[in-house]
């Protein structure tokens, strides 16, 4: 019979060690996150990949803030974060430093993400606002779009689910 593990054997690193640890060269980039709530799980997700980073874009909420604070438990002061005002420029920036960028959204050609491949281990991974989702621009300097793949009726996944199924699908065969 299993038994829930308690807090102290989940052998969980401090804060400290978690600023230390080698991260998966993952860049997260929210492109106009509406919702706080999405943002604070972002945040949480990422702790929880070891991402190496978060990129708030445009009128995406920034910690320090209470509503952020709900669902990121904290994450906010393991993971790093940068704002920049545009999307654009986060691309260009995630550019300037090798890594890949691509957008999660359906469009036409994208590459479902049961097939998608990464060739190149650096990647940054474009989520988009909760109604609109990824803007076009943005798309355009893209190395190409990942396309959850879904059966149902409704068109979209909230945000924060997206985020963590496209990590893990990612990142499972390196997570041990």
């Amino acid at each position: 019979m299993s038994r829930k593990l308690r807090n102290d054997e989940l052998n969980r690193l401090s804060e400290d060690e978690f600023k230390r640890v080698n991260k998966q060269p993952v860049i997260l980039i929210l492109d106009n996150v509406r919702s706080l709530n999405n943002v604070g799980s972002a945040f949480r997700t990422a702790d929880a990949f070891l991402i190496e980073e978060i990129i708030l874009c445009g009128l995406t909420g920034t910690p320090p803030n209470k509503e952020i604070e709900k669902t990121a438990l904290g994450a906010t002061s393991t993971v790093k974060w940068t704002y920049l005002k545009t999307t654009l420029e986060a691309i260009d920036y995630v550019k300037n430093k090798n890594y890949i960028p691509f957008a999660i959204e359906q469009a036409v050609d994208s590459i479902s993400l049961n097939k998608f491949k990464a060739t190149n281990d650096c990647l940054a991974l474009v989520f988009g606002n909760e109604v609109y989702g990824v803007e076009q621009d943005v798309i355009d300097v893209c190395a190409g779009v990942i396309e959850i793949p879904q059966a149902g009726s409704k068109h979209s996944l909230n945000i924060s689910v997206s985020i963590g199924i496209v990590l893990w699908e990612i990142l499972r065969e390196k997570l041990d």
